[in-house]
């Protein structure tokens, strides 16, 4: 839920009015906002770089089971580890370079919607996290036992370390995106874009959007996979529509005072 805000003094929006700054400041800004999250990936990435051995091995283990990797080139298992370090240090360092893009972006947002948006960051970590999870324990081991069974019956798997672990970071990446909808789609209302009866009336065109969605954004091309994408996303939608509903008359009653 979103708490109703104390109106702004007249001087907070005097000064966000009058802010100002140079191009080269911006620049200058950028500049550093950019070397503290390259530098904060890049330490994680060291971190992780001998355990990310581990790591890739369980997960392999965990969903292809028995099935050997091969590596196609001398460098394949580096090149893999690095990948997947950098991932790791994306995805752990992810509260500081939010942290850093925020504080880019915050002197040009209006202190009204500056607040708003802090409302919206604890949900989008913990629905991150839940469309990782969604992905490991459901998703995952059903797409991957489905294309091994097509597999089976005309050839004998022989996966690369590099292009199986891309398949499994790719839909992991997928449903960490997909399980932001609720937010994206209330933060719209709460700006005015859409509403719930909008969201309502266009059901049809959100589920066929989806499955469309589901379709290219498929990596195997699997329509297992694009259900397993399109359905959670309708869920998703559906759901913000109830969530909208309450906050929509919360906004208005808060309005009229």
């Amino acid at each position: 839920m979103l708490a109703q805000r104390p109106p702004l003094a007249a001087d907070e929006e005097a000064a966000w009015d009058q802010k100002e700054m140079p191009f080269t400041e911006h620049l200058r800004e950028l500049r550093n906002r950019l070397l503290i999250s390259i530098a904060t990936v890049g330490a994680i990435a060291v971190l992780l770089f001998w355990p990310s051995q581990f790591a890739i091995k369980w997960m392999m283990r965990e969903y292809f089971g028995s099935i050997q990797l091969h590596a196609f080139g001398p460098a394949d298992v580096i090149f893999t580890e690095f990948k997947f370090s950098i991932v790791g240090g994306i995805v752990i360092g992810l509260p500081v370079l939010l942290q850093q893009l925020w504080l880019f972006v915050v002197p040009a947002i209006h202190p009204r919607t500056r607040r708003m948006v802090y409302y919206f960051i604890a949900p989008s970590m913990v629905l991150a996290v839940a469309g990782i999870a969604f992905a490991h324990f459901v998703v995952i081991p059903r797409v991957i036992a489905a294309l091994l069974h097509i597999t089976n019956a005309v050839a004998t798997p022989t996966f690369g370390v590099s292009a199986t672990l891309n398949f499994v970071i790719i839909l992991f990446a997928l449903f960490a995106i997909i399980f932001q909808t609720p937010v994206v789609l209330v933060g719209l209302a709460r700006l005015g874009i859409v509403s719930r009866q909008s969201l309502a009336s266009h059901r049809r065109h959100a589920l066929f959007g989806f499955f469309v969605a589901g379709g290219i954004a498929a990596p195997d091309g699997n329509p297992l996979t694009m259900a397993l994408l399109a359905l959670p996303m309708y869920a998703l939608y559906e759901i913000s529509i109830w969530i909208i509903a309450p906050l929509e008359r919360r906004w208005t009653a808060a309005s009229a005072r």
